[in-house]
């Protein structure tokens, strides 16, 4: 079925194949480079191959897609029958993937609405999920970027590492913060603020940090209406005891969604990651 506003996204939004499908969403993928090879994230690369790229400590870098690769999905969404698009990605502090995006718009045969939500995984699936519904309900290409924008302003994301390096080797914190974790044998506690990673705590234990990513996600919720997602990588036992522990905790959960982060956010975070996004309804 054609929609006359197209939703556009990134493979760093990590939606369910099936939710994309059922909303009409399309997601233009980013890349990882192991060593000299070129692989396409959600198709050509899965977060188990690249969790042990990491672990053999092989070279690993990322890569936006090129404005060309926006420039043919603009053009096919028009083809289909969209009347208007709204593409929405990860933060501009962390890729060129908006800039890309933006570059294309220019020449695109149908109006662009190219949005920076400042988020990344669930936290922009859940931007994405906010204007696909919006249009779905009939609304206009203004109406569904002021729901995805809503949405982003609204969302939290907490996530825990079990070290900064992978985020210091990619330029994602800075060597300060890393060295810091590092000297201090701290285990971090990162949040997204104003599009970037930012260290919210340095807990002591691994144990202690993952309840107090817990505590901070429920705090965050409160008694509100409100849709959860917990990510991992190589730690899928940890997500799920997580996510049963905020569904016992968190009394206004509508949806609640566990998944592995894919191989571009996992490239900078490293095995072992658990995340937590909460955005109310």
């Amino acid at each position: 079925m054609s929609r006359h506003v197209a939703i556009v996204t990134d493979s760093t939004a990590y939606l369910p194949p099936q939710t994309m499908a059922r909303h009409g969403i399309t997601a233009v993928p980013l890349t990882v480079v192991i060593g000299d090879q070129a692989l396409e994230e959600g198709t050509e690369i899965s977060a188990r191959s690249l969790a042990q790229a990491l672990q053999k400590r092989r070279s690993v870098t990322t890569s936006r897609p090129g404005p060309e690769v926006f420039a043919e999905t603009y053009r096919a969404a028009a083809e289909a029958g969209a009347a208007g698009i709204i593409s929405l990605h990860l933060s501009a502090e962390f890729s060129g993937t908006y800039d890309a995006a933006v570059l294309a718009a220019k020449d695109a045969p149908v109006p662009v609405r190219v949005v920076d939500t400042g988020m990344v995984a669930m936290a922009l699936g859940f931007c994405a999920l906010a204007a696909a519904e919006t249009v779905d309900a009939g609304g206009t290409l203004d109406e569904a970027v002021a729901a995805a924008e809503k949405k982003a302003a609204g969302t939290s994301a907490y996530f825990y590492v079990d070290t900064l390096d992978y985020l210091r080797r990619g330029g994602r914190i800075g060597a300060a913060q890393a060295l810091l974790g590092s000297a201090l044998a701290v285990k971090p506690l990162l949040e997204l603020d104003g599009g970037r990673i930012e260290l919210r705590e340095k807990v002591r234990t691994a144990s202690k940090a993952i309840a107090r990513l817990e505590e901070l996600a429920a705090e965050c919720a409160g008694a509100s209406r409100v849709d959860i997602a917990v990510h991992h990588l190589a730690a899928p036992e940890k997500a799920a005891a997580l996510a049963e522990r905020l569904r016992a905790q968190v009394p206004g959960i509508e949806e609640l969604h566990v998944s592995e982060v894919g191989a571009v956010i996992g490239a900078h975070t490293g095995p072992g990651l658990l995340a937590v996004v909460v955005s109310p309804r």
